[in-house]
């Protein structure tokens, strides 16, 4: 697909994420065993486009050393950073020099889906769209910016959050964009293409089309979010050609060690060099590299960093243990609970229970 190329905004600092992303960028988290940002490549590939161009900012570096020219993906991948926040539009306008198709096809990198891009590029060139936007359909669409569309498809209207949305397609964080609509966003300065450049277009005329469906779709910006991600990925809810068919309640990674009797449920994550001990309980759980969950431990729902440490017999859920911290023996932490890399808890520090 020579006339098709990429962009994928992975700027962003992932605020809702910390601890975990104080020292690496949300797109380069191990999700299900890989950079979440391997995923969506993956079906960028898969949709026949072959060049890709990064629009990085923090830890700009990180994605370069490990990605390289793309070749290992079958891409040819480079890298434009943003020296000063500019926003969606902004940060759009910014890769420019480095596009040379007709049609640019632009990603946020923070989003877990499952629609068959080739079908978004053949409505955009059926409708002869200057852009197309990729709408899906959510059970509730009060906690997102809803986009109403006509019988033919074509763009109506773009509103705010509202708690009685007249529709329940949602903006999906994808858009096909004619080359000339981004040479037209202002450079160098902050311009959000979902207040700013979009209801401009509508109000030029423009063809804007939404492509709507109810594929997979999942925003992975907060640890609930992201735990339940990686979880479908395992279990092939969520599909990925990164994965290659994989489908079961645990993937265990090479050079992890569960001892027995321990039970790896709800599409949990064991990465690698981390060590499960004997009668733990993980479930729905990402466990970095060389994490170690000690016997007895139970983890639900819930993200333990690089190195980190969770003691005999305690209980995590719906946490976020950062990178080299230590939870002791017993301890209790649950309801959103984050605790901050190399942060240690002594034994039975903290408890929800009186019961010991």
């Amino acid at each position: 697909m020579a006339d098709t190329e990429a962009v994928v905004l992975v700027g962003g600092k992932g605020t809702r994420l910390r601890p975990l992303t104080i020292s690496a960028p949300k797109p380069m988290l191990p999700t299900a065993g890989l950079p979440f940002l391997t995923h969506l490549l993956s079906r960028i590939r898969a949709a026949g486009i072959r060049r890709v161009v990064l629009g990085t900012s923090f830890k700009a570096e990180v994605f370069e050393e490990h990605f390289g020219d793309g070749s290992d993906l079958d891409l040819d991948i480079s890298y434009v950073v943003e020296t000063e926040p500019l926003g969606t539009g902004g940060g759009i306008r910014n890769v420019l020099p480095e596009l040379t198709a007709s049609t640019v096809m632009v990603f946020n990198g923070d989003v877990l889906g499952g629609t068959d891009l080739r079908e978004i590029l053949a409505l955009h060139r059926a409708k002869h769209a200057d852009l197309t936007m990729h709408l899906v359909r959510v059970s509730d669409p009060r906690a997102f910016g809803c986009v109403t569309t006509d019988d033919d498809g074509r763009v109506q209207e773009f509103l705010e959050k509202t708690q009685d949305p007249p529709t329940d397609q949602i903006n999906a964080g994808c858009y096909v964009f004619r080359r000339e609509l981004i040479e037209q966003i202002p450079e160098g300065q902050p311009v959000s293409v979902e207040r700013e450049t979009f209801p401009q277009l509508l109000g030029e005329g423009r063809r804007v089309y939404g492509f709507v469906d109810s594929a997979y779709w999942r925003d992975m910006g907060t640890p609930e979010d992201f735990v339940r991600g990686s979880s479908d990925l395992v279990r092939g809810i969520a599909p990925s050609p990164a994965l290659d068919g994989l489908a079961g309640e645990a993937l265990v990674h090479e050079g992890a060690g569960v001892g027995a009797g321990a039970v790896l449920v709800g599409g949990t994550v064991v990465g690698r060099g981390a060590e499960i001990g004997a009668g733990a309980r993980l479930d729905g759980a990402v466990v970095f590299d060389g994490a170690r969950i000690e016997a007895g431990a139970a983890v639900e729902r819930s993200i333990v960093g690089f190195g980190a440490r969770i003691g005999h017999r305690a209980l995590v859920r719906d946490g976020v243990i950062g990178d080299g911290a230590v939870i002791g023996a017993r301890c209790e932490l649950l309801r959103g609970a984050r605790v901050w890399p190399g942060v240690e808890i002594p034994d039975g520090g903290i408890r929800y229970s009186t019961d010991m």
